[in-house]
């Protein structure tokens, strides 16, 4: 009998152990996510460099592997949204090392153009993990697009790893996708990020994003929602106001979501540019 009272005894003093662990860790996890955010842009600082623009921003976990970026530069305005590798935990820090990264480089100034910030970038977070392209190493990277907006000119930069940026014009929606090789070490040849270089006329409609809302399983069949229907989406909602676009992007996601997990950070950000 009193075999069966320790044996109880020892089980919830085990639950009340695991339940103090869970608590502090969960209380450690969330305070790593205001560092985290404090880390991010503020709305203020957003509404500041893009009046008209909208943030749909939903971490799958406490912490996020997702992370946006936006800041000028005498006449540019640079916009950064990436996926890093991973979500949660692992995620956040290498989220918090590709944003300070990016700052690096951006306040060092010897960039050219929106290519050559993501050259520099992958440089510096190979060097940060001592990536070297040996086979055992991990390979942790960021999928990322940037934008450099040029005030004066009314000219956007676009370069990509992995992640494509849609532009709309006169409901006409045209996709550049990003060069298929992350920042951090590649599988293939490394190469110079491309540069793509447009004209921007009034109400154009830009749109950076992670891949968490295509890859969601969800609808009747349980399956991805796929970059074609999310395509049809954007041009249905482009002429809305930013806010009602952010809404009704949210309310689609939830509702093909259904049940099912979320399966990784979402991230959308979108705006329209009023020309200089």
């Amino acid at each position: 009998m009193s075999s069966d009272k320790e044996l109880h005894s020892t089980i919830h003093n085990l639950k009340h152990e695991i339940h103090r662990q869970k608590k502090e860790l969960t209380e450690s996890i969330r305070y790593a996510s205001y560092i985290q955010k404090a880390l991010l842009p503020s709305p203020l600082l957003f509404k500041k460099l893009l009046p008209d623009h909208f943030v749909l921003f939903q971490p799958k976990d406490i912490v996020s592997g997702d992370f946006f970026w936006i800041t000028r530069k005498k006449s540019d305005i640079i916009i950064a949204v990436a996926d890093c590798t991973g979500h949660g935990v692992p995620g956040a820090f290498m989220s918090i090392l590709g944003i300070t990264t990016l700052n690096e480089v951006i306040n060092r100034g010897s960039y050219s153009s929106a290519g050559s910030i993501l050259n520099q970038l992958r440089e510096g977070i190979m060097k940060a993990l001592n990536q070297t392209g040996e086979e055992y190493e991990q390979k942790d990277g960021i999928d990322m697009a940037i934008c450099k907006l040029n005030t004066e000119s009314n000219e956007i930069e676009y370069a990509g790893a992995f992640n494509p940026i849609y532009i709309i014009q006169n409901r006409r929606l045209t996709e550049i996708d990003g060069d298929k090789m992350p920042i951090g070490i590649s599988a293939e040849e490394e190469r110079p990020f491309k540069t793509h270089r447009f004209s921007l006329k009034p109400d154009n409609v830009i749109y950076l994003f992670t891949d968490g809302f295509v890859d969601q399983f969800g609808g009747a069949m349980g399956k991805k929602y796929k970059y074609q229907p999310f395509r049809k989406l954007i041009l249905k909602i482009h002429e809305l106001p930013m806010h009602k676009q952010k809404e009704m992007l949210l309310n689609e996601f939830e509702k093909w979501k259904g049940s099912h997990q979320q399966l990784d950070d979402l991230l959308i950000v979108g705006f329209r540019y009023q020309c200089g």
